[in-house]
């Protein structure tokens, strides 16, 4: 009698397909930056969190979903006090007095400076809330926590694609509106450019990393021989690589022809690191980190005179940071010395900032953004609560680091979360990258898959119907591995 497979229904499914929907679909409406595809991806995410499995969640979980919940609180907290019309214990902000003063009339203040604009603002720092708990509930299994990883490359790629292909074919349009800016640059679907170069190159690191994984398990040494690398990595079947070669290609090409120099930089740099951490136990002692970092430069300004042509022309004619971002972070250093405690308010940066406009800014352009997403937290919501992101921030990398180097399979989940967050971050400072939903949503997911697979697991492999990675002896598997192989043929359980 022949068995057939057993498909068993199981409550992490809609938890899981619908952050994969999220995930995958978040960049596509212009970024969502909008406040109605945030509301949508707030209500995806709320619904998907009801239903997320705990089954696979353990006491070091529980631990990082009471940090953000003390994240959470401290958000509360300082929206309140910018909400409410009777504070606990924020000063109202003088600029209620003054406007009361020069109009005559009383006017109820408020200690933000444009009332109920926090409550509007709250819609992206929701939707990273929800997509990293949502990261964390659904990436607690190993197998869910690989897919997310394949559902954020693969779709990058794609959009990579269409970007490249938009570009080539209409170059004024993006999706179904006319494109305002950036005219000579892919942005995909984004509006901006710099955040376009930070999701690319993002994908670019996860394509890079899913490469190295495989080739690595497809090498018969239980330590790399360098002599002969080569050849044995020509053995592998091109049907088996060229697919995710192409993919990592792609997304390289539309990183590049977005022309962001801190995108594309920042990119190259994250790949290094990632490609040297990813093989530290094959390479040489002492002098083989040195020669991997090395060799990653040389390849990286390579590809900048082939590929990033423009980049290298405006790192030339105009520098690593615009003169005027310089000066409009000396602004809002000047609203933060101000607005200490509880900022301006959240949101409200575009009214904060005409005053202390530097006079060295060129007058074309509003600045409605600080271009520093931390200096920008610290003027909106003071600085203890930007103390308190930032320490959460510190202590994420902390864990992701603890996972990248204790685990000895699936590392290269915590080591692309950290990776993108190293990038993200240090992206953020320079421009808002993750103050775009469409970037950060997904990410954030990713960074609580990362998180989330930062600790073994209590229960053994073949409880859980796993294959174990088994050393290779010959170029061909060794009889346990093939045992449980067959085994998971015999008993099939289709699971998310």
């Amino acid at each position: 009698m022949r068995l057939l497979p057993h498909i068993s229904w199981s409550w992490s499914w809609p938890a899981t397909f619908i952050l994969f929907f999220v995930a995958g679909g978040a960049p596509f409406p212009f970024g969502s930056t909008n406040d109605l595809s945030i509301a949508f991806w707030c209500l995806c995410l709320g619904l998907a969190l009801i239903v997320a499995p705990t089954r696979d969640l353990r006491r070091p979980h529980f631990w990082m979903i009471a940090g953000i919940g003390v994240i959470v609180a401290g958000y509360a907290f300082v929206l309140h006090e910018q909400l409410s019309d009777h504070p606990w214990i924020a000063p109202f902000n003088p600029i209620w007095k003054q406007a009361s003063d020069l109009l005559g009339v009383p006017i109820a203040p408020s200690a933000s400076i444009v009332k109920n604009e926090a409550f509007f603002a709250l819609g992206a720092p929701l939707a990273n809330i929800l997509a990293i708990l949502l990261g964390i509930a659904v990436g607690a299994e190993r197998e869910r926590a690989r897919r997310l990883l394949w559902v954020i490359a693969v779709s990058g790629s794609l959009y990579a694609l269409y970007g490249v292909a938009s570009f080539l074919i209409e170059p004024t349009m993006i999706l179904w509106r006319d494109k305002t800016a950036y005219m000579g640059s892919v942005t995909g679907t984004f509006i901006n450019r710099n955040t376009a170069a930070a999701y690319f190159g993002s994908c670019a690191v996860i394509w890079m990393l899913l490469i190295l994984e495989d080739v690595r398990r497809r090498l018969p040494e239980r330590h790399i021989a360098w002599k002969r690398v080569w050849r044995d990595v020509a053995e592998i079947p091109p049907r088996q690589i060229l697919p995710h070669l192409g993919a990592l290609l792609i997304c390289l090409m539309a990183m590049f022809m977005t022309t962001s120099r801190a995108g594309v930089s920042l990119s190259l740099l994250a790949m290094i690191a990632s490609f040297t951490v990813f093989l530290r136990k094959d390479l040489p002692p002492r002098t083989g980190i040195w020669i991997s970092l090395g060799s990653g430069v040389v390849v990286a300004l390579g590809l900048m005179q082939l590929l990033g042509g423009r980049v290298s022309s405006r790192f030339d004619s105009q520098g690593l940071v615009d003169e005027g971002r310089i000066e409009a972070w000396k602004s809002t250093l000047q609203i933060i010395a101000d607005n200490p405690w509880f900022g301006t308010g959240m949101g409200t940066f575009q009214w904060a900032f005409p005053p202390y406009r530097s006079p060295n800014i060129s007058i074309r352009g509003i600045w409605d953004i600080a271009h520093s997403t931390p200096l920008e937290l610290a003027s909106d919501v003071g600085i203890p609560m930007a103390l308190l992101v930032a320490a959460a921030w510190a202590v994420m990398f902390v864990i992701l680091g603890r996972g990248v180097f204790a685990r000895r399979r699936d590392s290269i989940i915590p080591l692309a979360a950290a990776a993108t967050a190293s990038l993200s971050l240090l992206h953020s400072c320079l421009d808002f990258t993750l103050q775009i939903p469409g970037y950060s949503i997904p990410f954030f997911a990713l960074f609580g898959a990362g998180l989330a697979q930062s600790f073994r697991s209590t229960e053994p492999a073949r409880a859980q119907g796993e294959v174990v990675a088994a050393p290779y002896e010959r170029g061909r598997r060794t009889e346990p591995a093939r045992g449980l192989r067959r085994a998971r043929e015999l008993h099939k359980t289709v699971w998310f």
